[in-house]
């Protein structure tokens, strides 16, 4: 049996919520969004990559001082709800459910892009088949709840991790090897103009979101009031490194006409860096390819069960119908919630494109951050006594509100008007068919340490983060920490 996430009696080190910020963050979007801003703004992209980082470091700082003010669960939802009560914390819980919905439907179209790959000429009949035979996968797994026992989930996630070692190791070498191809690739630098720039910036943002599911009660970490800022600003770095140097071996390696229309970047990394022999090109290209299908997959997967879970808490605090509580007699799994939110997504797959998903799912999610960093400056008024230990505890929420309404503007105007017609949905939900007493036994449950412990060391032990849990659980076994 897999260990559980190591923690002293103190609570959680800097390494050990470092590598949960870590896992948290990256998953399959770098397989998305690689290159995506190079089609947009050409090579001048890196630098988006490295302000887009800064924005999510800024307004995951501000969920830092949330965290340390509100020992809840539940994130913006939970913020909000503390500061202007059930029907503000609803709509952001909606908001947030809406964004993670779009991400949902962000990867049936990326997994049909890079199957095409292998199996091109596709028609639109074929790829909507596709993206149903994915959806049921991702909905039989949750449903079921089948999980892979330890070693399993280590293979495949090593699987996972390989392809994208592949690329950056191979891409060193390419860069030294053939600096000529790489100097061309990255000019000219700059591409498209300031509404390129935006719009790539909004896109490229969306590979950083997932740090909110990082998100503990303050107990549960050792000096919270340092160990959670540092965490998150260490954690914040490593992706944004990840990300930095993953891009920029596929910059320097396709050309840029080919980034413009490819729809699998990976792969055109790997065939320009392993160009030679044809044999070494068709495996590199074999194990980026599947490595892709299974990371998008996984990663899908994964979301399923975060916004399940948040569905599921909004409805065991009486803010949604009493049917996403709901679960199966057998599995133990909130099926009817799963069932629901895998059959809209599939839909929402079925007519948009990549951006136009991506965009709305943003513009939500910028809203929720917006109204979570007015509600750590409020909170910081409320608990003084807390407040003061905080670094930075008016401008970092402030800069991070900011940062949250550039997101919001730079969205194209038809994505913001669906994403608000949907949260209008909201309304009516909470009106009329919200229950209006709390499940509080599902609630306890929900919320008890233990149930809190594994969900931390569920995103603690995903993909980036893999590696640095695994060197972490040796150290602490060496030190005799673990048996």
């Amino acid at each position: 049996m897999r260990a559980k996430m190591a923690t002293s009696d103190q609570g959680l080190s800097t390494f050990d919520v470092t590598n949960l910020v870590v896992g948290s963050i990256i998953g399959a979007d770098v397989y998305v969004a690689t290159a995506i801003g190079a089609r947009l703004v050409g090579p001048a992209s890196l630098i988006v990559w490295v302000l887009a980082g800064l924005m999510a470091c800024v307004i995951a700082l501000s969920f830092a001082h949330c965290v340390m003010l509100v020992p809840k669960v539940g994130g913006p939802y939970a913020y909000v709800k503390e500061v202007s009560g059930p029907f503000g914390g609803f709509l952001v819980g909606w908001g947030m459910l809406l964004a993670e919905w779009f991400s949902l439907a962000v990867f049936p179209v990326a997994f049909a892009q890079y199957f095409a790959f292998f199996v091109p000429g596709i028609d639109a009949l074929g790829s909507a088949i596709l993206k149903g035979v994915f959806i049921v996968i991702i909905l039989a797994t949750n449903v079921i709840g089948v999980k892979a026992a330890g070693r399993v989930n280590d293979v495949l996630t090593i699987t996972k991790l390989l392809p994208l070692l592949l690329v950056i190791i191979g891409g060193i070498a390419f860069v030294g090897l053939q600096s000529g191809t790489v100097t061309s690739n990255l000019s000219p630098f700059f591409t498209g103009g300031i509404p390129a720039f935006g719009q790539a910036l909004v896109l490229i943002f969306w590979a950083y979101a997932g740090f909110e599911l990082s998100t503990l009660p303050a107990d549960e970490v050792q000096r919270p009031e340092r160990t959670i800022p540092r965490a998150i600003a260490l954690g914040m770095l490593i992706v944004t490194a990840f990300y930095l140097l993953t891009n920029f071996m596929v910059i320097g390696a396709v050309s840029q006409v080919t980034l413009s229309t490819s729809s699998s970047p990976l792969i055109n990394a790997a065939v320009s860096i392993f160009s030679s022999p044809p044999i070494l090109t068709a495996i590199v290209v074999i194990v980026v390819g599947v490595g892709a299908l299974l990371s998008i997959t996984g990663a899908d997967e994964s979301g399923t069960i975060g916004t399940s879970r948040l569905a599921y808490a909004m409805s065991i605090d009486g803010l949604l119908p009493k049917a996403f509580s709901r679960t199966h007699d057998k599995f133990n799994t909130p099926y009817f919630g799963l069932a629901i939110l895998c059959t809209t997504a599939y839909i929402a797959s079925l007519f948009g494109g990549l951006a136009a998903l991506i965009n709305s799912s943003v513009f939500l999610l910028a809203v929720a951050y917006l109204a979570t960093c007015v509600s750590a400056v409020l909170l910081g008024k409320r608990h003084p006594e807390v407040s003061t230990k905080l670094r930075g505890r008016v401008a970092i929420p402030i800069l991070g509100a900011v940062f949250s309404c550039v997101l919001i503007c730079l969205v194209s105007p038809l994505q913001i008007v669906i994403s608000l017609a949907l949260l209008a949905v909201g309304i009516p939900i909470y009106a009329f068919f919200s229950p209006k007493k709390e499940l509080k036994e599902l609630k306890d449950v929900f919320l008890s340490p233990e149930e809190i412990r594994n969900r931390a060391h569920h995103q603690a032990s995903k993909f980036l983060a893999y590696p640095i849990f695994r060197i972490r659980m040796m150290l602490r076994r060496r030190s005799g920490e673990l048996p």
